[in-house]
């Protein structure tokens, strides 16, 4: 089960069923969603910096832990 960033746990809260005025929020969500992302992948990269020996432990990209945490692009 892919987990939930909050980000998308908030676009869920605020889908209005005025469509209008949440076309108005759409772009920012989209800014927000972006920039979550980037702050999970360097976290991520981040903690790889500091090497754990354990050869079960995979070797992810940022995109690639990302995308195999939260199946997003």
């Amino acid at each position: 089960m892919k987990q939930q960033t909050a980000v998308d746990w908030l676009s869920e809260q605020l889908r209005f069923t005025d469509k209008e005025a949440y076309a108005e929020l759409y772009e920012t969500i989209q800014q927000a969603k972006a920039m979550e992302k980037k702050q999970i992948e360097i976290a991520f990269s981040d903690g790889q910096q500091i090497p754990i020996n354990s050869p079960t432990l995979p070797m992810y990209s940022r995109e690639e832990y990302y995308n195999d945490t939260y199946g997003k692009e």
